[in-house]
């Protein structure tokens, strides 16, 4: 299935640049380790080394965030947008 995955400015190093890149897998777990093939390094930035979700990171398919979903078995409908949000923390 066919996805758009939206890239945060900090890891379009990854994607030479690119704002959006196409994906592909039913859940996001597969989007994401095919986001990783084509583009190396990538996945790291995005899970941690016990292949969960960095603390640090938000992610929606869709308008939802994962962490309130199926995580990463959450379904990756054709068409859908996947973002990838960097959370900042200020004060």
């Amino acid at each position: 299935m066919s996805v758009s995955v939206r890239i945060p400015t900090i890891l379009r190093t990854y994607t030479g640049g690119a704002a959006e890149v196409s994906g592909e897998g039913g859940t996001l777990r597969e989007v994401l380790q095919k986001l990783d093939a084509d583009y190396p390094g990538i996945g790291a930035r995005i899970l941690d080394e016990a292949g969960k979700i960095r603390r640090f990171v938000n992610v929606y398919v869709g308008e939802e965030d994962v962490r309130f979903a199926e995580g990463l078995d959450t379904a990756t409908p054709e068409g859908i947008q996947i973002s990838v949000i960097p959370a900042v923390a200020g004060g």
